[in-house]
């Protein structure tokens, strides 16, 4: 009975319609559309799966992944301090970051090893040639300490040469007010060539301060930071942008220069906020299509904006894509790898370390993906502190998938010359562990760790 008045089912088309037709379609493009997702899954498994087998095979790359710890001590405080002062306020634990940004810490030398640790490659070293040591000074081949910080590498495909372009601050430290950071006033730009990355032939200053005139760009008492270089294969130019601002970082701008030769003089163009937007930290990459883009910290450094430039590299085009937006991330260090882009940023806490996060996309415009905290190795507040540095560049290495050169700087406050170079190991390997945000499930790229070693080199089969 309960069925008694039920509505037989109907379909509101016969067989043989429109109807099946549709099914059958639509089942047609789920499965071309599953094939489609399954071969993109085993051709990226199949070649991470080659470098693993590449990677695990290879005895100096093993020597890479090895977790290496670190065991520092904090020294007890010199002198004692009343029990009056003690009630009155209460010392709280100094911490190993209190350490490394106090001036006059017993520690110093750790962070900062003087001249008779410098890694010197025109003395014969042995079996420590070629060997990278994070934080020791680093002497070019004339003997003196290599000043590039905040820079990047560009490599001459004609010439076959590395250049390593970084800002040059072998000044004073000071600073403009009591508010202030602490600046060195502009040197210039300086320019190292190598055709190992690891003997460095000082070119000289190839983008020069202006003494005089107060109201360029380049006056020595405003700032100049972070400048890349890359080569426009069409117009045969080397185009240089960097961050400009005046003492008070209120000017938030890029600056744009040219040259014909990597070992320069570049000529000074320009500087403009791109897009209209505030600019900071920032950095340019050069796709495998030779497209170049413009990443910098915006809104400030609330977020960072990313656009491509124009063809002949001198100017920011009219497209612009706001990334990474309430991160207040910085130090944007960009490369690619099988055909994902990854980036390396910062946190915005001024010349104090933080740590460093990994994001990841499938196109460069975005989304970016948040993929965590690369640090491997050394302790917590190590990984907590990118190994006490912050990041500027990632250099990749012809001949050696899967494995780049992390640049990083380890900025002294107190002393900015005496800043120091963390190079570190950069493996892309290994299943990315943390799902995506903006989309459902886990990305298909691999995860990005950077190794801490004290004391490290290339595989021996990489020749430069």
């Amino acid at each position: 009975m309960r069925n008694k008045y039920k509505k037989p089912t109907t379909f509101p088309c016969n067989a043989g319609s429109k109807c099946s037709v549709s099914i059958i379609v639509w089942t047609l493009a789920g499965f071309l559309l599953l094939l489609h997702f399954f071969s993109l899954v085993s051709h990226k498994d199949g070649t991470s799966g080659e470098i693993e087998l590449h990677i695990s095979h290879n005895p100096s790359f093993r020597e890479l992944v090895e977790v290496e710890e670190e065991n520092i001590q904090i020294p007890p405080p010199r002198g004692k301090r009343s029990p009056r002062a003690a009630k009155r306020r209460p010392k709280r634990t100094t911490t190993l970051i209190d350490e490394f940004l106090d001036e006059n810490s017993q520690l110093r030398h750790v962070f900062f090893p003087d001249m008779k640790t410098a890694i010197d490659p025109m003395k014969d070293n042995g079996n420590d040639s070629f060997y990278y040591y994070p934080g020791r000074i680093w002497l070019d081949t004339e003997g003196a300490p290599i000043q590039a910080h905040g820079g990047g590498i560009l490599y001459d495909e004609s010439s076959r040469t590395y250049y390593w372009y970084g800002e040059y601050k072998d000044g004073p430290t000071y600073h403009a007010h009591k508010k202030a950071a602490a600046r060195v006033d502009i040197i210039g730009v300086g320019c190292y060539s190598s055709k190992d990355m690891w003997t460095w032939k000082n070119e000289g200053i190839v983008l020069a301060a202006e003494e005089t005139n107060e109201t360029h760009d380049l006056y020595k008492l405003n700032v100049l930071e972070r400048p890349k270089v890359i080569y426009n294969d069409r117009t045969g130019k080397y185009v240089m942008w960097m961050h400009i601002d005046d003492c008070n970082y209120t000017k938030a701008a890029v600056g744009v220069a040219i040259s014909d030769y990597p070992t320069g003089p570049f000529d000074y163009l320009y500087s403009k906020r791109p897009h209209g937007f505030d600019s900071r930290d920032m950095t340019i990459f050069k796709d495998d299509d030779g497209v170049a883009y413009l990443v910098y910290s915006s809104e400030d450094n609330s977020e960072l904006h990313i656009g491509p430039l124009t063809s002949d590299y001198l100017d920011v085009s009219n497209v612009v894509r706001r990334i990474l937006v309430g991160q207040h991330r910085e130090a944007p260090a960009l490369f690619k790898h099988l055909g994902t882009y990854y980036m390396v940023t910062s946190g915005c806490t001024g010349w104090a370390p933080n740590e460093a996060l990994v994001h990841a996309a499938e196109s460069i415009m975005g989304p970016w993906e948040d993929m965590g905290n690369p640090c491997i190795g050394g302790n917590k507040v190590f990984r907590l502190t990118t190994f006490f540095a912050q990041s500027t560049y990632v250099i990749p290495l012809a001949g050696l998938p899967g494995l780049y050169i992390f640049m990083a700087d380890r900025w002294n406050p107190a002393d900015l010359r005496e800043s120091r170079y963390i190079w570190l190991p950069l493996i892309v390997r290994g299943p990315a562990d943390r799902p995506l945000e903006y989309n459902f499930g886990f990305p298909l790229w691999s995860r990005v760790s950077i190794y801490w070693h004290k004391k490290w080199r290339l595989p021996s089969r990489w020749s430069g």
